[in-house]
Formats: structure tokens, C-alpha cells, sequence
């Protein structure tokens, strides 16, 4: 036990860099309607782990949260509508030229699912599905082990919610301007 912790704080493994974990919080956009809902700006937080498999290739997996506000009304309240779950995919992360500036390129799955929100209360959830995302950006050292990470995603995913006995399905597609600070080691 003793040596694998050695192993595992030296600095030739750390040096290495092949895990991450970034926090990402973001400002989304939404592409259409969901269902009869016009969604106003949004906005959430996104946790990553990711492990480099390869020199520029790795996979990663996290937790986000988003709520986006609506026109929509129950009883006079305005609906809000959050997204909650899973992602993972894969990365690729890439030196611009000679520069110490890298693109990133993701593309993976969300299993999440969308709560309908009436003030505090949970009118509605409906139960995680398996939806997409793709998303580009770049990977700007702070020093050794930092990293700013300027994206931008496009997710998708389709769900059934039932409002008031009334069972609609639903696209919640959305563009999100994010911006990452990741740890390296």
C-alpha cells in the first residue's frame, strides 16, 4: 500500500499528466422549442475526470447540472426546466503548431434526464435517456498543471415529460459557451 501512494506521488508519475479534472460552468442556449416551451438563457456546472490513453487521445466521464427558465405557465408560474446527469466520451487534445496552445475536440453520450420545476417543486422528471454532445475548444496552460479551457458544445436529448396527465415527447437541444479550468496530473 505504502509503495503504490510512493508510486503514485513521485514526480515522474506526476510529471506524466495522463489524469484530469476540470470544473466547467457554462451559459446555454437553447436551438428550439421544448415542446411548447420557449426557453429562456440557461445556465449550469459540469464536473470532469479524464484519463489520456494515448499521447492526445483520452476518455473522460463527469456530472453536469443545467436549468434553463421558459415562458411556459402552470397556475400562473413560470415552468423551469433542468437537466441533471452523466457524460463520457472521448478527447482529443492537440498542440496548435509549436505553440503551448492546444484545440480540443470531444464527442460522447449524456445519460440524463429532465426535471420540470413549478417554483421549488418537482412536477415532473423524466427518467434518464441516452442523448449526445460534440464540442470544440482550446486548452490554455496556467503553468505546469493548469489549464483554461474555453468551449463550445451542442448537446441533444429526447425525452417523454407529462404535464397535467398530458405525456409530450420532447428535443432538448442546446449550445453552450463554457469555460473550463482543469487540473493535470
Amino acid at each position: 500500500m505504502i509503495l503504490i501512494v510512493l508510486i503514485c506521488a513521485s514526480k515522474s508519475t506526476f510529471a506524466q499528466g495522463r489524469f484530469s479534472i476540470e470544473i466547467r460552468p457554462g451559459v446555454n442556449f437553447a436551438t428550439q422549442k421544448l415542446g411548447q416551451a420557449t426557453l429562456e438563457t440557461g445556465y449550469g456546472i459540469e464536473g470532469v475526470v479524464a484519463y489520456r490513453f494515448l499521447e492526445h487521445l483520452g476518455v473522460y466521464a463527469g456530472w453536469g447540472w443545467n436549468k434553463f427558465g421558459s415562458d411556459q405557465k402552470i397556475n400562473g408560474t413560470n415552468l423551469d426546466f433542468e437537466e441533471t446527469g452523466y457524460t463520457f466520451g472521448l478527447q482529443f487534445i492537440h498542440p496548435i503548431g509549436s505553440s503551448k496552445i492546444q484545440y480540443l475536440i470531444r464527442a460522447g453520450g449524456l445519460a440524463n434526464h429532465i426535471e420540470v420545476e413549478e417554483g421549488d417543486e418537482i412536477i415532473s422528471d423524466s427518467g434518464h435517456g441516452f442523448g449526445w454532445q460534440v464540442e470544440g475548444g482550446f486548452a490554455i496552460p496556467l503553468g505546469e498543471n493548469f489549464r483554461l479551457m474555453p468551449s463550445v458544445r451542442y448537446r441533444a436529448l429526447s425525452r417523454d415529460i407529462t404535464l397535467e396527465t398530458i405525456t409530450t415527447a420532447v428535443d432538448l437541444n442546446y449550445i453552450s459557451a463554457g469555460l473550463g479550468l482543469t487540473w493535470v496530473f
